[in-house]
């Protein structure tokens, strides 16, 4: 089932995105099995065989309704689960700090994004570096952020042929839009830096470094500091 809060990206119904995916990790709905949030949506995944489970418990109470369908059950539950959503739409956030190391073998881009908005690179650094961002939804790869946030005046297509191979930790830029890769993977971004920092460890209690609602900053790192992170263990 799909829950639509807004028709727009905007930070008001990414809160309450935010307010219902927290509501749903603390009272979970009897038969669900994992909500996704998303730019302006909440998809709810379910078993309906658990539904029918707990609506056999509950209609033992009154044998003479109707049973409803596990759809309608899930509807019904969801609405109360609605209820006053946009008071609690006021969610707590961190702010994460991102080291990056821009430009040469790590941002191979850097140049091309420069010249596209006729900037020099150290322009391009210090805007990209300057915004805060806000983390909408994590996606495409594991722990890969959508950020809002970037200016206008550093934004750059994508590449007309994507890379096969993109390191993990790049830092790319691709329309409005900026993002880090969290592992490797093919990918189209233009590439302007890279973070030592892993925003996706598979074998950890929180195998992702950032959530969505999370606000990061970018810091400008030399690729001394970014090799001393890498050989202290990131």
């Amino acid at each position: 089932m799909v829950i639509e809060l807004g028709d727009e990206i905007s930070e008001d119904v990414h809160r309450k995105v935010k307010a219902l995916s927290m509501r749903l990790a603390e009272r979970p709905i009897p038969g669900m099995i994992e909500y996704v949030p998303a730019f302006t949506t909440v998809t709810v995944f379910y078993d309906p065989c658990l539904v029918l489970k707990e609506m056999g418990i509950r209609l033992t109470e009154n044998k003479t309704l109707a049973p409803p369908s596990p759809y309608q059950q899930m509807c019904s539950l969801l609405k109360d689960t609605l209820t006053d959503i946009e008071a609690e739409a006021d969610v707590p956030t961190r702010v994460i700090e991102i080291p990056v190391c821009y430009g040469e073998e790590f941002g191979p881009d850097l140049e091309f994004v420069a010249k596209h908005n006729g900037l020099t690179p150290e322009e391009v650094i210090r805007i990209h570096s300057e915004a805060e961002y806000l983390v909408y939804m994590i996606g495409f790869a594991p722990g890969f952020p959508y950020l809002g946030g970037m200016p206008e005046a550093i934004a750059a297509p994508r590449r007309p042929s994507p890379r096969l191979s993109i390191p993990a930790g790049s830092v790319g830029i691709a329309g409005k839009q900026t993002g880090v890769y969290p592992i490797e993977t093919p990918g189209g971004w233009q590439l302007i830096g890279r973070t030592p920092l892993k925003l996706f460890v598979p074998d950890s209690d929180s195998p992702t470094l950032l959530t969505a609602g999370d606000h990061i900053r970018f810091r400008a790192i030399s690729r001394h500091e970014y090799d001393e992170w890498k050989e202290g263990g990131e």
